[in-house]
């Protein structure tokens, strides 16, 4: 299998070659068929490994496929370790991938960048391949940071829009400020385990669960709390938790396409993915479980919130994104890390296609992306509308579809947990459904439903989106509604991780809930009656009843309560500290440098004081020189004299 894997890894990175290098060669219609042929190979090659370890029961793949360096008995290793976890994130990585390529034909088609486009969206492919596949920290981290890179390229794609410019610059500065952590953190599990190989770390861990180093003088930390909070500060930063959030909504200024592949399948997802992964040290630390719930119903509960009063489009879709995520921390700190996977398999489904769903829209809008700027867009585009119907429904949970089984079982895992702050959690996530489908089903309404409010010039060239564009929708609406009720049984009550994931059994939440787990219409019934229904239920009303019925509440809404309009519409005032704070207290530094070290000590005292001090040094020198000859004979003797005294005394 050592070839599938490598044939999986580098056709998206030989397609993003060839694209990027030869891109005047092969020309338009050849880049982006080379990059989808390659992704398309490592899809089907998804497919194959899939069936491999999951249906055939094949062993786990563990083994390193090159040596890069031995320094001190340390190795660098590149490696592979492949099994349902693994399996299961390069399905959903390719498959969302390819619909991203084929949708960009339709979306990119009049870009000058076309050809660089496709290059870096195949590069971001086999960065979030290395990272998922990895056996060690080191593949993890190069293929963490790489698609950190490539992220950086694409939201600022359009190079010479200054927003862009500065949001990927935004992104690039705080995902530094995690990945330090994440460093700290690798640097921590090679001191302290000797080795940098997943297998090694995870076989002494139980050794080493009641470890502790000493950080700071005469203070104890435990060991595994230590790793595991410094790993998570790398996921709150690739994973946009709070505070390290505010890269993503700025991320929309990139276009449409990457915006689903990043908040789809690939970066976001890579610090719930990591988490998962380093299950078997995270269960030997509830204060780090604990950290990483709360971190993340903080993000969940919050940043919904945001997304009320967002009238981009592409941003509710990203704030919804934020919050999302923030369920998936949340149910890794639970410990049902199966349910956090699920959730992210299930997203990156529905995920991808609101946001293509959203590039549709903005294509027919002749790229306008303000909903108060829409509205009657049904009967122009009945395929978007029925297919981003499909995706919200998915997100806000509807009982029946992917999303459901997933958001339910986080909600009941957190409700079962013991870890520290589950019962904080647990409200926030609850709460949180009634406010997913309020932002998602305003974004719904006020696009498709109600008058149409755009210009008349828009409105005389609506219509419906190539099939370039539709095509991927409606391939991804099918697993956006089936995926969850097909897999719910196998990935959370059954035994698919048995071999990946580690639970302690006192932190067992998913076997517990499974004690009375029946059938997936069991699951159904039993949602239709619990709290996590009627709250989006009661959300998806709302939304109809106030931006449908009653517009005017809205407004009254707004300036009656202005004071928590505006706190939510200023994002909790989170850009303006860092500006002020970060940005500014940075550069108040550098200025205090400047005048003080640059101006006063190096020019001022060594290069003008050296300068000065030798013109001083000369006035007074010079006085010496008189041209009379009696002088100097008289300077001589005396010079003379002192010498002679020297060498007698």
């Amino acid at each position: 299998m050592e070839n599938t894997y490598l044939g999986l890894v580098l056709a998206p990175l030989a397609g993003a070659i060839i694209a990027g290098l030869f891109g005047k060669q092969v020309g338009r219609a050849g880049a982006h068929w080379v990059t989808i042929l390659g992704v398309g190979i490592s899809f089907i090659l998804s497919v194959l490994v899939f069936k491999h370890h999951v249906f055939d029961g094949g062993a786990t793949y563990n083994e390193t496929v090159y040596t890069w360096m031995v320094s001190d008995g340390i190795t660098f290793q590149i490696g592979f370790l492949v099994d349902q976890l693994t399996a299961l994130m390069i399905c959903v990585v390719t498959f969302v991938s390819l619909m991203v390529h084929i949708y960009t034909i339709g979306y990119m088609h009049d870009d000058p960048g076309y050809q660089r486009f496709f290059s870096y969206i195949a590069l971001f492919t086999f960065s979030m391949l290395m990272l998922v596949m990895s056996n060690n920290f080191m593949q993890l981290f190069f293929g963490w940071e790489a698609v950190g890179l490539v992220s950086y390229l694409l939201i600022g794609f359009w190079f010479k829009k200054d927003t862009a410019i500065y949001a990927n610059l935004k992104a690039f500065l705080v995902n530094r400020v995690g990945d330090f952590g994440f460093l700290l953190g690798i640097a921590a599990v090679l001191m302290y385990f000797g080795s940098l190989n997943y297998a090694d770390v995870f076989a002494l861990a139980p050794s080493l669960k009641d470890s502790t180093v000493e950080v700071f003088p005469g203070t104890e930390w435990s060991l595994m709390t230590m790793v595991c909070i410094l790993l998570f500060i790398g996921a709150m930063g690739k994973s946009a938790q709070v505070p390290l959030h505010v890269w993503l909504p700025d991320s929309m200024e990139g276009p449409t396409p990457i915006s689903a592949l990043i908040h789809a399948a690939t970066m976001v997802t890579a610090g719930v993915f990591m988490v998962a992964r380093m299950s078997p040290l995270y269960e030997y630390s509830e204060t780090a479980l604990g950290f990483v719930m709360v971190i993340g119903a903080i993000t969940a509960f919050f940043m919904g919130l945001v997304g009320i009063v967002q009238n981009d489009i592409k941003r509710v879709v990203a704030y919804s994104t934020l919050s999302q995520l923030g369920y998936m921390m949340v149910a890794a700190g639970a410990s049902a890390y199966a349910a956090a996977i699920f959730h992210l398999m299930t997203h990156a489904f529905f995920k991808a296609l609101l946001f293509l769903a959203a590039g549709s829209v903005i294509i027919a809008m002749h790229h306008k992306q303000d909903i108060r700027e829409m509205g009657g867009l049904k009967k122009y585009m009945p395929i978007t509308y029925w297919t981003s119907l499909f995706g919200s429904l998915a997100l806000i949970g509807f009982p029946g579809t992917s999303g459901f089984f997933s958001k339910d079982a986080i909600i009941e895992a957190v409700h079962a947990s013991s870890v520290p702050g589950a019962d904080i959690a647990y409200w926030a996530v609850l709460l949180g459904v009634f406010i997913t489908a309020l932002y998602s089903f305003r974004m719904f309404f006020l696009v498709f439903h109600g008058k149409e409010r755009m210009d008349h010039h828009t409105k005389e060239h609506l219509h419906e989106t190539p099939w370039v564009v539709t095509g991927p929708l409606m391939l991804l609406a099918i697993p956006s509604l089936i995926i969850g009720y097909l897999t719910v049984e196998s990935v959370l009550f059954g035994d698919y991780f048995k071999d990946a994931i580690f639970v302690l059994p006192e932190h067992n939440v998913l076997a517990k809930i499974g004690e009375n787990y029946t059938s997936e219409i069991g699951f159904v019934l039993h949602g239709m009656m619990a709290p996590p229904f009627w709250l989006a239920m009661g959300g998806l009303f709302t939304a109809w009843f106030i931006y449908m019925k009653k517009p005017e509440i809205a407004d009254n809404i707004k300036n009656n309560m202005q004071w928590i309009y505006k706190l939510l519409d200023k994002k909790y005032f989170a850009d303006e500290f860092n500006e002020a704070f970060f940005a500014g207290g940075s550069r108040g530094i550098g200025r205090l440098l400047w005048r003080n070290g640059d101006i006063r000590i190096i020019d001022g005292l060594m290069v003008n004081g050296s300068a000065n001090s030798i013109g001083w040094l000369s006035s007074v020198v010079r006085h010496v020189q008189t041209g009379y000859l009696y002088h100097y004979a008289f300077v001589m003797i005396v010079g003379l004299m002192l010498l002679l005294g020297w060498h007698l005394f």
